[in-house]
């Protein structure tokens, strides 16, 4: 991993909130934005920055292909146009958020529920480029709740199964139903892991009958990932 040195940060206060930050870091992506092509747009509060400052060259670019259909409304705002990503054989960069990652480039994503999506895209990039505030890097991927995308039917058994691995999943619920993903699908969230071997883990998770996509990004690792620090923007290598 190669640390390039930190942005200059042009403010005087000592302590950024988060919310700047991931300002900080959204803006930051625009370097990696290559005039003419397409870009691939994750999902979340730290990619919503990046959109608003992607309008400030969307002349410059053919449009987006987008992880989520919250991610789709603020581009199209915008004045983004945005392709389904069927139209598109590939994407030069995928900007995305992580809940976590490691010094690998392997994250755990999914908080906003957007996670298979969100690996469709990165798979068709050539490069993953993560915008995360610096709160996001941690030794060994697991503290933040595994967010699994599951059919519903299947629930309790993938539950069960994470309980015979040590985790403690629970159904993800909102307004006092289970949220149901673009996809139609449940989210269940796992707590308890420590996640030792992400490529492993990954694969062996995907084989589970009904595990619709989990939640680790190891495959789809992120090659760069801008660090939203007090010192201004951090560029890790992978």
């Amino acid at each position: 991993m190669t640390h390039a040195n930190p942005t200059p940060n042009p403010t005087t206060s000592p302590a950024l909130s988060q919310d700047e930050l991931k300002t900080l870091v959204g803006q930051a992506a625009l370097q990696y934005v290559v005039p003419g092509d397409i870009v691939g747009v994750g999902t979340g509060s730290t990619v919503n920055k990046f959109i608003d400052a992607l309008a400030s060259m969307k002349d410059q670019i053919k449009g987006a292909v987008s992880s989520s259909v919250a991610s789709t409304e603020r581009l199209k705002a915008l004045g983004i146009p945005v392709f389904d990503s069927n139209d598109v054989p590939r994407l030069g960069v995928y900007i995305d958020g992580a809940d976590e990652i490691d010094g690998h480039g392997n994250m755990v994503k999914g908080g906003g529920a957007a996670l298979t999506r969100e690996k469709i895209v990165a798979a068709q990039s050539d490069r993953f480029v993560c915008i995360a505030d610096e709160s996001k890097l941690v030794q060994t991927l697991g503290a933040f709740p595994l967010p699994v995308e599951v059919i519903p039917m299947a629930t309790q058994r993938v539950m069960a199964q994470f309980a015979a691995k040590g985790g403690t999943a629970s159904l993800r619920i909102k307004d006092g139903k289970p949220l149901v993903t673009d996809n139609g699908q449940f989210i269940v969230d796992v707590t308890g892991l420590q996640i030792t071997d992400p490529l492993s883990f990954e694969a062996e998770i995907s084989q589970w009958p009904g595990v619709v996509t989990v939640g680790v990004f190891a495959f789809q690792r992120a090659q760069v990932c801008l660090l939203g620090t007090a010192s201004g923007v951090k560029t890790l290598i992978f």
